[in-house]
């Protein structure tokens, strides 16, 4: 599914009412129409309903929207805010379809000076002042109203977007000056500021409504944002031959463990061996030897002569692709050691966990870097690496930054999953959930990745199809265990199921 800026909304409404073709106002009135199907459940709960319309499209809605409920018999009261003098003509429209309607219990123009209504637990509002076209922090009149909104008792729906939220960068926003919603209404796609944990709370429920918008446009828009969707996994998914053997499945490395730390490394290579890999070899410490050998016995052991850390690289001839960063732990000899073994590997990498954070304490070894790694941190490891980032979508921007300055791919670890290419492309995965914040999740995710690699699969293609995967195995978890109660060998022990339903 593709994710369009601002800019490309309008574009795509202006193409969908050329080659529809469909006059504007007629598209509005459809909009209006499916927003109404959407909520009426709500409105129907509720005593009054007060509709707040702004100058521009998104207060024609609204101003449409309050039209249909009133003639449904609906106690509807609207107020249109034109402090400037400029509507715009499909909001004009709307106003002069609202003037003189009997059905209609009061609609007031606001051009200075502003009463507000008693907004109490029986009254519904309908947010229609700004949508995607915002640019600017609200402030001043608009600001006090939504302030005063907030602090009522009242269930508020937003069309398209909370008044004040940005669709893309909130970085400079004030927060208190936008609406909290406790349902969206959101048109055709979600946008991008959707996909951020920092603005759930003026979200609350997000519906997502057709309008039919041309899907011949869509398709001709390059969209550099996604959110993955099954069929995008499906179609990348490596059939296994029939006549396949070990020795033409691939052979992966995972280095990873440090004393203390064997079970990183038992679920990233229980990981790797769930999914699909012809073998696995798990470089590790001595100490780790027993643990590994019991809880794994179908991994091949490499044991590395300290008996506590990394500390002698390995060859990468024999391997389709490595893993390595797995509680590795922040021993400097072990540094050391990391940064030879990622000069000296032969085949595709993901980097994870203590790998990252060494990376982070040796900032000059990043550009040592072979082009092509998979790096996959989580939000404070990605911090410790490129610095504190403001809001999620300045973390996204230099997650993009740092794609494109290693010609790497960063696997940007939460909800909503962040895949970045080289390319500036990004892809969010919408599998996994909450109870996936668990310990050793992420190595699960390495040694999916890992496998994936030494499959053959791409680069990019690992990125996305492991980490979808792996969100779904966390989704199965969920459903057997619970949110609570999930821990990250559940995601290893459902990983079969989720291959099984991807590949259905």
């Amino acid at each position: 599914m593709k994710i369009f800026s601002s800019t490309q909304i309008h574009e795509l409404d202006k193409y969908t009412i050329d080659h529809e073709p469909i006059k504007s106002i007629d598209l509005m009135e459809r909009a209006a129409s499916r927003i109404v199907a959407e909520i009426r459940h709500l409105c129907t709960a509720y005593n009054t309903i007060v509709v707040f319309a702004g100058p521009g499209n998104n207060g024609g809605d609204a101003l449409a929207v309050a039209r249909i409920l009133a003639s449904e018999g609906l106690k509807v009261k609207a107020w249109l805010f034109n402090t400037t003098g400029r509507l715009s003509a499909d909001c004009k429209t709307n106003r002069d379809r609202l003037t003189g309607m009997k059905e209609l219990d009061s609609f007031t123009m606001v051009i200075d000076e502003f009463d507000p209504p008693t907004l109490d637990a029986s009254t519904l509002v309908i947010d229609g002042l700004f949508g995607v076209g915002l640019n600017k922090p609200l402030t001043g009149g608009y600001a006090s109203l939504v302030k005063y909104i907030n602090a009522s008792p009242s269930k508020v729906v937003s069309i398209d977007m909370p008044s004040g939220l940005m669709s893309e960068s909130n970085e400079y926003n004030v927060r208190s000056n936008i609406i909290r919603a406790d349902v969206t209404v959101t048109i055709q796609q979600p946008k991008l500021s959707f996909l951020f944990a920092e603005n759930q709370q003026f979200i609350g429920e997000l519906k997502v409504v057709d309008i039919n918008i041309s899907k011949e446009g869509m398709a001709q828009v390059d969209a550099h944002v996604t959110i993955l969707e099954e069929d995008d996994v499906r179609c990348r998914i490596r059939q296994r031959d029939d006549f396949a053997h070990k020795g033409t499945m691939g052979h992966a490395l995972i280095i990873a463990g440090s004393r203390g730390m064997a079970g990183a490394a038992m679920l990233a290579t229980k990981a790797c061996l769930r999914s699909g890999v012809g073998k696995v070899t798990v470089h590790t410490p001595a100490a780790n030897i027993i643990p590994l050998q019991i809880g794994v016995p179908e991994a091949i052991l490499d044991i590395d002569p300290d008996n506590c850390f990394f500390t002698e690289a390995v060859s990468t001839d024999r391997f389709q692709a490595m893993g390595i960063g797995p509680g590795l732990g922040n021993n400097e000899n072990s540094a050391i050691t990391m940064i030879g073994q990622l000069r000296r590997a032969q085949c595709p990498i993901v980097i994870d966990a203590d790998a990252i954070n060494i990376l982070a304490t040796h900032k000059a070894w990043m550009q040592q870097l072979p082009a092509g790694c998979i790096l996959t941190p989580h939000i404070g490891e990605f911090e410790r690496l490129e610095g504190a980032s403001s809001d999620s979508y300045d973390r996204l921007s230099k997650a993009i930054i740092l794609a494109d300055r290693q010609q790497a791919y960063i696997v940007l670890k939460g909800h909503n999953t962040a895949i970045v290419t080289p390319g500036g492309r990004i892809m969010f995965c919408p599998t996994g959930n909450s109870g996936m914040a668990t310990a050793g999740s992420g190595d699960v995710l390495t040694g999916v990745i890992t496998a994936l690699l030494a499959r053959g699969y791409a680069q990019a293609d690992a990125c996305l199809v492991g980490t979808y995967l792996h969100g779904l195995a966390g989704d199965i978890a969920a459903k057997k265990f619970g949110k609570e109660s999930l821990m990250a060998s559940d995601i290893i022990d459902a990983l079969p199921e989720a291959f099984m339903r991807v590949m259905s």
